[in-house]
């Protein structure tokens, strides 16, 4: 079980992560009408995973997202990036809370 020094920093780099999410889907949303642009996305999550599983390091890798391109080249999809915009805000509520959860028991502790 990871002490609080090991959960904080976990969550320091899955809150890293879902701004890196956030800031390559606001680039695909502001160059949908871009001809020639590729879509891209941030994954994280399997890479952290087996980092908690196995040890080691987490990695976040930008790769294409791999739609299809329109007639222009472009294959950003303004109704897949409303999604993962959503998710992306859902998983930001979630380690944003258990860092708040973290930070609270670190302070019970420390005035106890």
């Amino acid at each position: 079980m990871a002490d609080a020094t090991q959960s904080i920093g976990i969550l320091q780099f899955a809150l890293d992560a879902v701004v890196s999410q956030q800031q390559v889907i606001a680039n695909n949303i502001a160059n949908q009408d871009t001809p020639g642009y590729q879509a891209s996305q941030v994954t994280f999550q399997s890479s952290l995973a087996q980092a908690l599983q196995q040890g080691g390091n987490a990695t976040v890798s930008i790769t294409p997202e791999g739609l299809a391109s329109g007639t222009n080249g472009n294959n950003v999809s303004l109704s897949t990036e409303m999604t993962l915009l959503q998710e992306n805000n859902l998983e930001n509520k979630v380690v944003d809370n258990a860092l708040s959860a973290q930070f609270t028991i670190l302070s019970a502790a420390l005035t106890a």
